[in-house]
């Protein structure tokens, strides 16, 4: 039985925090008891209105499992044991949730280190394709079972437009609009910018754009839209078509969400580790018109389903590589 030092775990978790989360809402706790490492959820850490079956929800925490993994690797150690308990009812009053046990074992060797460090969504345009990046696709492509690389530049420009219409459908629910608001850091005087949610940095906006999105997306969005304006303003389809390819990540027909969080998280890593970035598309996953037509236009098997599409290149200008992420005390209980 291997028990961890509280400044082990306290190491181990600043480096698993690093995985990605739903709208970087961070909804994971751990907890350290007799021998085992559980993995707890917060249910007021949530998006219920866009996503009411908490299937992001899971699959953010299955993301934070697989952090824990990595960092227990480089460390010579490993998971021996997992218990997942079963999915239950949620509302965001629940009290924290246990979602995982886990024990530790000793690991026979190391493997290559991951991209954790490097790995952020870049949501700004691409650079033109080119022999380099021919490759990496090619790498990618025989990387990972769970990818479908669309590259046909048609194709592309009909996942911008497809992209649009979706983004489009849940911003005119005014509930979905609120919510988004909640957790976007627009201003650096906010509270949460460098914690949680999504900055104007992470999303590459200037103080100036992140004021006019606080405006399209708050107060001015019903009448914008009402005189056709707000399509034009909340579109992303430049910067989809610059994309190298777009991503379908699909895992089996009623996988447990927590057990694809896990192979998200992975299948991001080897985007990164081609020397590409990437930026989630969730909205073409969410809405079933888009997914379904994806789906059935790029031939993802009938028994598997989309989870994830993300639009990746190599990125037209740096990165930055910082991490908006909650203090680690406070995310063990």
């Amino acid at each position: 039985m291997i028990t961890l030092a509280r400044d082990d775990l306290r190491s181990l978790i600043a480096e698993a925090r690093l995985a990605p989360s739903v709208h970087n809402i961070q909804p994971t706790r751990w907890r350290q008891g007799d021998g085992v490492i559980e993995l707890c959820g917060v249910p007021g850490r949530s998006i219920p209105v866009a996503d009411p079956e908490w299937r992001d929800w899971r699959l953010s925490h299955g993301a934070a499992l697989e952090g824990l993994v990595i960092a227990l690797a480089g460390r010579g150690l490993q998971i021996g044991q997992v218990d997942i308990e079963a999915p239950r009812s949620l509302s965001p009053a629940t009290p924290t949730q246990t979602i995982a046990r886990v024990k530790l074992a000793s690991l026979d060797h190391r493997p290559a280190s991951d991209p954790t460090g490097t790995r952020v969504s870049w949501r700004g345009a691409f650079r033109p394709m080119d022999g380099a990046a021919n490759a990496a696709l090619d790498r990618l492509a025989t990387a990972c079972n769970d990818l479908v690389l669309v590259r046909e530049a048609p194709a592309i420009l009909n996942a911008a437009k497809l992209g649009d219409r979706a983004g489009l459908f849940f911003l005119r629910d005014v509930a979905h609009r609120r919510e988004l608001l909640e957790w976007l850091r627009l201003a650096r005087s906010h509270a949460g910018y460098q914690r949680d949610g999504l900055n104007a940095e992470a999303m590459t906006l200037s103080a100036i754009e992140a004021w006019g999105a606080g405006l399209v997306l708050g107060p001015l969005f019903a009448l914008l839209d009402r005189v056709g304006l707000a399509a034009p303003l909340v579109a992303e389809h430049a910067k989809t078509k610059s994309a190298a390819a777009i991503v379908l990540f699909h895992r089996p027909k009623g996988e447990d969400a927590f057990v694809s969080g896990r192979a998200f998280y992975r299948a991001w890593l080897e985007i990164e580790r081609q020397g590409l970035k990437g930026c989630p598309m969730s909205v073409l996953a969410d809405w079933s018109v888009a997914r379904d037509a994806l789906a059935a236009l790029h031939q993802v098997p009938a028994d598997r389903r989309i989870i994830s599409v993300f639009r990746i290149g190599r990125p037209k200008g740096a990165p930055k590589l910082a991490h908006a992420r909650l203090p680690v005390d406070e995310l063990l209980v």
